[in-house]
């Protein structure tokens, strides 16, 4: 594999994104046998996303919250072919036989070159090995080289103290975005990359993909606009973008899958009448169909449904497009009257948006999918973020987004979705959420099951890593649907979202007090990995 400082080993880019990462090392099983995933049960997203493969010597470290890779390191010189300017990092055998890492005379003399003096870190006083760490770092990426404690000393310089005999070959290899390790680390999760979440491209060409996605802004009135990195806004308007907008703006979507469970159609018929009109259930049926079918299963989904809708033709042209690489979900039907309690809330608000013709196809929902990890649809989507518009707020202050606790902004959902006060009645109904079980069924297509009565919620223990296999993992358990006009929240129980469905019913924000900027706002990125060769404080 090709080792470029700052960049990229191999087709592995930094800022890619894990779903990209991880879809593409699943996609070759006779190379990549083993792949760990590591996590916080508890705190996913303020923890980071390791994948963890050891017969090829390799790690790799996401932040939580946008889920890009941030460092790449090398713990094992002998399991992968490495390849610098032209020039081997480590040759290795033909026959097998014992492989180390390079020498430091080798990368200092004759694979990279000289560089600045590096940073010592002692033994731990209890671990009575009596050799400490000596990190030797370029822009981009770093060495680490074991050096025994007793020949330290600050009067040396560092060439002839990593040349003698006190000093090993390089145990590990860092590559990274910055200028050195040490800078890097200090911030290594938090910042903004601007680097592609795409992988590079193995003929160098350039990437014909639309633009990125960066994340998706809930405006209230059916307004949903997808901001991108290097061009405007995608401005969505639901019950008005076409499919044909679609394509053009996002490009040909990834798969399209026909809908054809309506298990939670009585739902929906119930909010409908006018003594419900706040009912907490939104037609949700769509939220498990579209983030439950990959590419692999489509055309079994497909002919089940072509077969489910025989004779219903209207029914049969609405579909999902299936955006994997940017992170939601779109459903195309024919546009339908607003809810009675939609209609309500429009003539409060004073506006009557647009609709196309009936006989027109349009998009009525939209699914953006967390990717939690330990979720049923872990994987199946690349993670995108939202936020929803509150400009009433105050100043600086974020409205509820993806990074924040379900909990933290539930109460803020209750107001903005009513004309008035609450009633005690309604406030208990939205309290409570419809349980969804993702993991039954002998398909993804047919694993949406409801529970009559709530599952016993298991406490989840302290914040520590949890591994995951890439296949059959233990997961999170069932998750809850939180309905409001408009939205659809699927939380799971450490109270993440970990989808969020924006149908055609309208928001309307009211006038509240402004609060506090805690409120909303996202956390900082906390690592909770104790056993790691490159630490955020140096340590090893």
């Amino acid at each position: 594999m090709q080792v470029h400082p700052g960049l990229s080993l191999g087709f592995i880019s930094l800022g890619a994104s894990l779903h990209e990462i991880l879809s593409r090392l699943k996609s070759q099983p006779n190379v990549y046998t083993a792949i760990d995933i590591f996590y916080s049960p508890t705190e996913p997203l303020l923890s980071p996303v390791i994948l963890n493969l050891p017969k090829n010597g390799f790690r790799l470290r996401f932040d939580g919250q946008d889920q890009r890779l941030r460092l790449i390191e090398i713990l094992d010189f002998s399991k992968t072919h490495l390849i610098y300017d032209n020039k081997d990092v480590v040759k290795l055998p033909e026959q097998g036989g014992t492989v180390t890492g390079p020498a430091f005379r080798q990368i200092y003399d004759k694979l990279i070159g000289p560089t600045f003096p590096g940073e010592y870190i002692a033994p731990h006083p209890t671990s009575g090995s009596g050799v400490g760490i000596y990190i030797v770092s370029y822009p981009g990426i770093a060495f680490t080289f074991p050096l025994k404690d007793s020949a330290w000393s600050h009067s040396n310089d560092f060439v002839s103290l990593l040349s003698s005999a006190s000093a090993s070959t390089a145990k590990s290899m860092a590559i990274f975005d910055g200028p050195s390790w040490q800078e890097a680390r200090r911030n290594l999760y938090n910042p903004k990359s601007l680097l592609p979440r795409c992988l590079i491209n193995p003929s160098g060409g350039k990437d014909s993909r639309p633009a990125e996605i960066e994340h998706a802004l809930i405006r209230g009135n059916g307004k949903v606009d997808l901001v991108r990195r290097n061009s405007s806004p995608f401005k969505v308007i639901l019950r008005q973008t076409t499919p044909q907008d679609l394509v053009a703006e996002l490009g040909p979507p990834d798969a399209i899958y026909h809908k054809s469970d309506r298990r939670l159609s009585i739902h929906k018929a119930q909010r409908n009448q006018p003594k419900l009109s706040h009912a907490r259930y939104v037609d949700s049926t769509d939220t498990d169909q579209s983030s439950t079918n990959t590419t692999t299963d489509e055309s079994d989904a497909q002919e089940s449904s072509q077969k489910a809708h025989a004779g219903n033709s209207d029914v049969a042209m609405e579909c999902f497009y299936n955006y994997f690489h940017h992170g939601f979900d779109v459903f195309i039907s024919y546009p339908t009257p607003s809810s009675t309690a939609s209609q309500h809330i429009d003539s409060k608000a004073g506006s009557h948006a647009a609709m196309v013709e009936p006989e027109q196809l349009a998009v009525s929902k939209i699914l953006l999918h967390g990717n939690i990890p330990g979720s049923y649809p872990f994987n199946r989507h690349r993670r995108c973020r939202w936020e929803i518009e509150s400009k009433h707020l105050g100043n600086g202050v974020s409205g509820p987004n993806s990074e924040a606790p379900f909990s933290s902004y539930s109460s803020y959902l209750q107001q903005i979705w009513h004309d008035g006060p609450v009633s005690t009645q309604h406030t208990d109904t939205f309290k409570q959420g419809m349980v969804l079980n993702r993991g039954w069924g002998n398909s993804p297509g047919s694993s949406c099951e409801l529970l009559g009565g709530w599952e016993e919620s298991e406490k989840l223990g302290n914040c520590k890593a949890q591994k995951l296999a890439c296949d059959d993992g233990p997961g999170l358990g069932n998750t809850e649907l939180f309905g409001y006009l408009g939205l659809v929240f699927e939380v799971l129980k450490n109270d993440t979202v970990s989808c969020l469905t924006v149908a055609s019913a309208k928001l309307n924000l009211i006038q509240t007090e402004p609060r506090t900027a805690q409120t909303f706002t996202s956390h900082k990125f906390k690592c909770v990995e104790k056993e790691t060769t490159w630490s955020s404080n140096g340590n090893t």
